[in-house]
C-alpha cells in the first residue's frame, strides 16, 4: 500500500480541490444544486481517487482508480472553461486553475506510465519463470 500524502499528484490535486471550493463559493445562488455541486463533485473525486488508489494492495487497482481520478480532472477543465463562459470566473481565474488542470493530468498519466511500467515489467518476470518451470 501508498500512502496517498506522499504523492505530488495527490497534494496539487487536493490543492486545485480546495480552490476550486472556495471559487464557487461566490457562484450564483440557483447553481447550488448545478455547476457549483457538479464542480466540487469533479474536484474532490481526483484525489480521492489518488487516495482510493493507494488503498489497494495492487497495482491494477491502483492504475484503475487513477484513471477514474483523470477522467475527474478532464471533467472538471470543462465545467471551469464552462464557468468562465457563463462569467462565473474571470478570465485570469480560468487561465490560473487550467494550468493546475493541465499540470495534474500530467502527473497522472506520468504516474500510470510509471506504475504500468512496472507491472508489465513484474508480469513479463513471473511468465519468464513460469516458462523456465514448465
Amino acid at each position: 500500500m501508498r500512502n496517498f500524502r506522499e504523492l505530488k499528484v495527490w497534494e496539487k490535486s487536493h490543492s486545485l480541490c480546495l480552490s476550486i471550493y472556495k471559487l464557487t463559493k461566490n457562484f450564483p445562488i440557483e447553481e447550488k444544486y448545478g455547476l457549483t455541486s457538479q464542480i466540487r463533485r469533479a474536484s474532490s473525486s481526483v484525489p480521492t481517487n489518488i487516495a482510493e488508489g493507494c488503498g489497494h494492495d495492487s497495482d491494477k487497482n491502483f492504475i484503475r482508480f487513477l484513471r477514474i481520478g483523470s477522467g475527474s480532472i478532464s471533467e472538471v477543465e470543462y465545467l471551469l472553461f464552462l464557468s468562465k463562459d457563463l462569467e462565473y470566473i474571470t478570465k485570469d481565474s480560468y487561465k490560473e486553475l487550467l494550468e493546475e488542470v493541465v499540470s495534474i493530468k500530467k502527473m497522472i498519466y506520468s504516474l500510470i506510465k510509471s506504475v504500468d511500467k512496472q507491472f508489465l515489467t513484474d508480469t513479463q518476470y513471473l511468465i519468464a519463470i513460469k516458462n523456465e518451470i514448465l
